[in-house]
């Protein structure tokens, strides 16, 4: 029995310095693009004289100009920001990779960041004081016999003998509990789309998630771009 529950108490503990990576973990930085140039080259091929007067050829006109216009056309999000600030404790997170792409595909160039929406101060507060008690619960329900009489107790109350005889349910539940009630607290909801700070779409306003054909639309309205 004491090497199961050595066992259970260092899942615990490795479940809460998860949890704490995951809940100091920095946002996502901002991609980097890189912009190849590639150099066109054009082989000039003689054409006789004779050929041009009995054929109806035209010269074309400048491929430097027709490249610099399809450059033009592939730079439409160049220098734009898009800024997707979505739940992740939601696991919203694919839905923001899947919108990611699009948008990238959809305006070259454009720069699209990932960030999570960030629930109101007191709920952060009460979400990072859950851990440290799941692991108070789990260290007094297995240690009580040494804490209560150095807290001036000259024995466990009657309640700590009930809960001990089921401590394994009790860590099990309090664990399960525990992270239900963080995911809870960290929780919004929200799926908000901005382009150069100004909000295009709101999940938090819609009460639903964008599509794909009216993210692009949207996100191209603002840039000053038809699709």
């Amino acid at each position: 029995m004491e090497k199961v529950q050595l066992l259970v108490t260092g899942l615990c503990a490795f479940l809460f310095v998860s949890d704490l990576l995951n809940a100091f973990n920095p946002p996502p930085g901002k991609p980097r693009h890189h912009h190849h140039h590639h150099a066109h080259s054009q082989d000039s091929i003689p054409i006789s004289k004779e050929v041009l007067k009995h054929t109806d050829f035209k010269p074309l006109e400048s491929v430097d100009g027709a490249g610099a216009g399809a450059g033009a056309g592939a730079g439409a999000g160049a220098g734009a920001v898009v800024h997707i600030s979505f739940c992740t404790s939601c696991s919203y997170r694919g839905t923001a990779l899947t919108m990611k792409k699009m948008l990238e595909s959809a305006f070259p160039g454009v720069d699209v960041v990932l960030s999570n929406y960030p629930p109101p101060l007191p709920k952060r507060m009460l979400s990072k004081f859950v851990p440290v008690l799941q692991i108070g619960s789990i260290v007094l329900i297995t240690a009580g016999d040494h804490i209560f009489p150095r807290l001036g107790y000259t024995a466990p109350p009657p309640w700590y003998y009930s809960l001990k005889q089921k401590r394994f349910g009790v860590i099990a539940t309090t664990w399960l509990l525990g992270n239900a009630l963080q995911s809870f607290l960290q929780g919004t909801g929200a799926f908000e789309v901005e382009c150069n700070g100004d909000l295009v779409f709101s999940k938090l306003r819609e009460n639903r998630f964008p599509g794909e054909y009216e993210l692009r639309e949207l996100v191209g309205r603002s840039l000053g771009t038809k699709y």
